[in-house]
């Protein structure tokens, strides 16, 4: 059940976000709810192998380039399903900040964080 809740908020988070953001397209909630999907077996599958790819530069600038993965999860969320379309990467890189703070609060809100 959480799960479904976790997927059904960051649809309307998306949602939101996309009419916030002018570079960021959804169709509907239908294809927000895809993204929501989407995101999240991306970040389950794909972010843990370009972390550690990428951990030396990672460390380097001292966890600021996790910014820059979230962007590219973002925009391979955007070759993955249609009706979803982000304008430039600057747009993925706020997008994906905005996301991840506003789904830390609802969570907060809900009850549902991670323990």
């Amino acid at each position: 059940m959480k799960l479904l809740l976790r997927l059904l908020v960051t649809a309307a988070l998306v949602l939101l976000l996309s009419n916030l953001l002018s570079g960021v397209h959804v169709a509907s909630f239908g294809t927000a709810v895809i993204v929501a999907v989407v995101l999240g077996l991306l970040n389950l599958f794909i972010k843990p192998i370009l972390v550690v790819l990428t951990l030396p530069v990672t460390v380097i600038t001292l966890g600021l380039f996790l910014l820059v993965i979230n962007a590219i999860i973002i925009l391979l969320c955007t070759k993955i399903v249609g009706g979803f379309a982000v304008d430039s990467f600057l747009t993925a890189l706020i997008f994906s900040v905005i996301l991840s703070i506003l789904q830390s609060i609802t969570y907060k809100i809900v009850g549902d964080d991670k323990k």
